[in-house]
């Protein structure tokens, strides 16, 4: 069961601006990786389902993380269908995000109250998902839909929606300045916070520094 109402979610997500997504085969680097963004600042984080057993990992990575990091609200990522979305929140999904939008997925989230932020890439796609109940959408590939541009255009006629872009945000301020000047809840990071000589070295200190500096960079744009 979730520790986190899709409500906190929603405002943990909003408050902090950025959800890193990160994958690993092995339950140990996840939780050094998890324990370096939690250390930069970071609250909430989006475990994808990329590889094979990637259930089980998640599964022993937020076991460990209600103990160890109390705080961290862990999330399901890349889930595709209503089946994965349920072992995910059998597993103690606090959030489930998903780089497309499939209605069914909604009904299983919804009828357990988790969080659900399907992929878009149209205002039709956006305005669909809000009508499902969606709290705040993903936008993916965020760079390859419009970048920043397309969220100040659907934010012109729909101010109400809250977007989260994934793809093609980076931890410089020039960057994150054109993607919240936009208009944008919060983003979605991968690679540029798990540099793969980073990873390669086990420098976990670096992971905790680039969290540290990319949160910092945002509550600078947000005054």
């Amino acid at each position: 069961m979730a520790r986190f109402s899709r409500i906190e979610v929603a405002l943990k997500m909003k408050e902090t601006g950025m959800v890193p997504v990160f994958y690993h085969s092995q339950v140990e680097t996840a939780e050094h990786v998890l324990k370096a963004c939690y250390d930069g600042g970071v609250r909430v984080f989006e475990f994808t389902n990329r590889g094979d057993f990637a259930h089980e990992v998640f599964a022993g990575l937020n076991k460990w993380a209600a103990k160890e990091l109390p705080e961290m609200i862990l999330g399901a990522g890349s889930v595709v269908d209503a089946g994965t979305a349920s072992l995910y929140i059998q597993l103690g999904a606090n959030f489930v995000v998903s780089p497309v939008l499939k209605e069914e997925m909604a009904l299983v989230c919804n009828r357990r109250k988790i969080a659900w932020s399907p992929g878009c890439g149209s205002l039709n796609d956006i305005s669909r998902a809000e009508e499902l109940g969606a709290e705040i959408v993903k936008i993916f590939p965020g760079s390859s839909v419009g970048g920043p541009q397309f969220v100040a255009a659907v934010k012109g006629p729909c101010p109400w929606s809250s977007i989260m872009p994934t793809g093609g945000v980076e931890p410089v301020e020039e960057n994150l300045k054109a993607w919240f000047d936009a208009g944008v809840t919060c983003v979605g990071m991968g690679s540029n916070l798990f540099p793969k000589d980073v990873m390669a070295a086990g420098d976990w200190a670096k992971i905790t520094e680039l969290c540290r500096n990319a949160l910092a960079i945002i509550k600078k744009i947000r005054k």
